[in-house]
C-alpha cells in the first residue's frame, strides 16, 4: 500500500467532500455519491472511505484493479466500486473480478463479455445501461436509444447480471436540463418493462443539481472533491 494521504490531504478532502454533499442536499433529494477517483492514488480514495464514502467510481481498469487490489490489502475498500468508462469486451473480464456496478453497458458483445468474467470470477454484477444522448456523434459511448428496448432485454435476462438502470453523460456544449430531461423519458419507458430497474446515473460536478432535478438516483462527481485531475498517466 503506497503512504497514506496526510493530515492536510486528508482536511481538504473532508471539506470537498462536506461542500458536495451540501449541495446535494440543497436540492432535497437522496442520491448515491458516487466519487470518482480515477487518475488519484489509493490513498485518497480510502481516505474518503474512512470519511464515509460508500462508492467510488474508477475509468480504466488496468488503474481501477490496482487501486482496489491496494484499498483491500489495507481494509480501506468501499461498498461499492463502480466502473464508470467506456468498456472494451478484451477488458470485461477483468472488470467483472473487482466491479460490483457496471455503469457503462453499450452493446451486447460487451454483456456477452461480462458475463464470462463474471462467471468465472464467480460473481453477479449490477449494470446500467448507458445511453446515447448526442444528437449527431458517439463520441461519449452509448446505446441510441432506439436499441436501448433490446439491450435491456438482453440483460434482463442473464444469469449473472442484474439491470439497475440507466447512465448518461450530458453531451458537450449542450444544456444539460435538455439533455436530463430527454434521459428521463427515456428511463420511464424503460421502467414499464422493466420496473425494477429504477437506478438513474447522472450529473458530474458541474451539473449535480440539472441532474437529480430530473430524478437522477446517482450523481458521479470528481473534481469538485478530489480537485484538479493530474496529468494521465
Amino acid at each position: 500500500m503506497s503512504a497514506p494521504a496526510s493530515e492536510g490531504r486528508r482536511a481538504e478532502l473532508a471539506e470537498a467532500l462536506a461542500r458536495t454533499r451540501e449541495r446535494i442536499a440543497a436540492t432535497g433529494t437522496h442520491p448515491t455519491l458516487v466519487v470518482v477517483t480515477k487518475f488519484f492514488p489509493a490513498a485518497d480514495a480510502a481516505a474518503l472511505v474512512d470519511l464515509g464514502v460508500t462508492d467510488i467510481g474508477e475509468n480504466r481498469d488496468q488503474e481501477a484493479a490496482a487501486k482496489v487490489t491496494e484499498l483491500e490489502e489495507c481494509e480501506h475498500r468501499p461498498e461499492r466500486v463502480h466502473f464508470i468508462g467506456q468498456l472494451q469486451s478484451n477488458k470485461a473480464a477483468s472488470v467483472a473480478r473487482y466491479a460490483d456496478v457496471v455503469q457503462s453497458v453499450d452493446r451486447v458483445k460487451i454483456v456477452t463479455a461480462l458475463e464470462k468474467g463474471a462467471r468465472a470470477a464467480d460473481r453477479r454484477l449490477d449494470v446500467l445501461l448507458q445511453i446515447d444522448l448526442e444528437a449527431d456523434s458517439h463520441g461519449r459511448g452509448g446505446v441510441q436509444p432506439a436499441d436501448l428496448p433490446a439491450l435491456a432485454e438482453r440483460v434482463a435476462g442473464s444469469d449473472v447480471l442484474d439491470l439497475r438502470g440507466v447512465m448518461a453523460v450530458a453531451p458537450l456544449g449542450e444544456d444539460p436540463e435538455a439533455a436530463f430531461a430527454r434521459l428521463a423519458d427515456l428511463h420511464e419507458r424503460l421502467l414499464r418493462d422493466h420496473p425494477d430497474a429504477s437506478w438513474r446515473s447522472a450529473g458530474m460536478s458541474g451539473d449535480l443539481e440539472t441532474a437529480l432535478a430530473h430524478g437522477a438516483t446517482h450523481v458521479r462527481v470528481g473534481s469538485a472533491i478530489l480537485g484538479a485531475r493530474p496529468l494521465a498517466r
